[in-house]
């Protein structure tokens, strides 16, 4: 598509997990709800045994987590692109949510693999027998308070009593557009078990949650629910609730293998070389859901950007590609269709089957859906209008 004149930001400057702004916009919000809710969601630091286990990952050095390659990020190249964001960072009307979720999910899948997309990063995976959701989102605002941050463009396409049973709930790190204070306590109350990366245990045992349904694990670490076997992935990231890379808590993605399916989420991530260990000892992967928005050239390495979004699915070794992290907050300067857009254009270039759900909508690899252009036409750039390209990445993996 064309390139968009850049126009001033529409309304008041939000509450965005940007990698150098949101640190001071979240203290002033945690400090206003002192003694409250805000205060509380914002989580604890991990003490006694569970400080001792995290010290002792190989990813723990001098005093946080750290990458294998580093993160970098640009705060006055950040502040520039917020004066020069897309006149269309957030939808003009309604979006189509798909109603039927509910009653669909009274039946198992026909093909023993399905997957609900919620919206961003959240996602229902009923695979062999399994249901596990990940980074569930239910709150109208990703901030520690629901006055002030980015507001959802939609309701939740199911309510979490329509959910039904889960096995487990699996969350990839501690930023508030993936762990969610509210919807953690409300699943919390409903029996919910969770599998977390090292340190977000704390988070989830000063909430409430009961030891005995928190399960934290480094990077390769698995556990065995029913026939499938989960394993926490490498992911070139970062994580923080009041300072977005303190880095005090680990963060991950995740591999479902069962007898006949497997399954890859990649949580948030820049491109780095492990995802092609992660293919080789863990995929082929019938489905990947791979992060695809809130990307800019100021952080190059906090998201993969669309064009590697496409790349690291070939990476792991993935059949299907599902994009997600895109289409319910606004979190960026691009237009809020650009991923989309730029995913498929992506894939059509190097023969890559993707699949772009509605929100709400069903997807089973084995049958999947016709492929339907559901979102507008608007101004969006192309990759090679705005590149996005991880630091440290041997331009010949392109």
């Amino acid at each position: 598509m064309s390139s968009a004149e850049s126009s001033p930001p529409r309304g008041r400057l939000r509450l965005a997990l940007l990698p150098l702004l949101v640190g001071a916009l979240a203290l002033a919000a945690g400090a206003s709800a002192a003694g409250g809710e805000g205060w509380r969601a914002l989580g604890a630091r991990a003490e006694g045994p569970r400080k001792a286990r995290l010290e002792q990952s190989p990813r723990w050095q001098g005093g946080s987590f750290v990458n294998p390659q580093q993160v970098k990020s640009d705060m006055w190249r950040s502040i520039i692109g917020m004066a020069q964001r897309s006149a269309d960072v957030e939808p003009e009307g309604a979006l189509p949510v798909d109603g039927g979720l509910a009653e669909r999910l009274r039946l198992p899948p026909a093909t023993g693999l399905r997957v609900s997309w919620l919206g961003h990063s959240s996602i229902l995976i009923e695979m062999d027998g399994l249901r596990v959701l990940t980074d569930p989102v239910w709150s109208d605002r990703v901030s520690p308070v629901q006055w002030a941050g980015p507001k959802r463009w939609y309701a939740p396409p199911v309510s979490l009593d329509e959910l039904g049973a889960l096995d487990a709930v699996l969350i990839s790190h501690d930023h508030y557009d993936h762990l969610d204070y509210r919807t953690i306590r409300q699943l919390g109350e409903r029996g919910a078990r969770f599998l977390v990366p090292l340190g977000v245990g704390a988070h989830l045992a000063y909430w409430g949650i009961p030891e005995a349904r928190i399960t934290e694990l480094d990077w390769w670490e698995d556990v065995q629910i029913g026939s499938v076997t989960l394993t926490a992935t490498p992911a070139r990231h970062a994580s923080g609730r009041l300072n977005p890379q303190s880095n005090q808590t680990l963060w991950v993605g995740w591999s479902l293998a069962g007898p006949s399916h497997r399954v890859y989420f990649s949580g948030d991530t820049g491109l780095f070389p492990g995802m092609r260990d992660i293919g080789e000892k863990l995929g082929p992967f019938d489905l990947t859901l791979i992060e695809s928005g809130a990307y800019n050239q100021a952080w190059p390495d906090w998201h993969l950007g669309p064009e590697q979004t496409v790349l690291a699915h070939e990476m792991v070794q993935g059949e299907l590609l599902l994009p997600v992290h895109w289409g319910l907050f606004n979190l960026a300067m691009h237009a809020w269709t650009e991923p989309a857009e730029r995913v498929l254009a992506a894939a059509e270039r190097t023969g890559q089957r993707v699949i772009v759900p509605r929100p709400g909508q069903s997807v089973e690899p084995d049958a999947p859906p016709p492929a339907e252009r559901w979102w507008p036409t608007v101004p969006t750039k192309t990759a090679a209008e705005d590149p996005i390209w991880a630091s440290g990445m041997d331009s010949t993996a392109r």
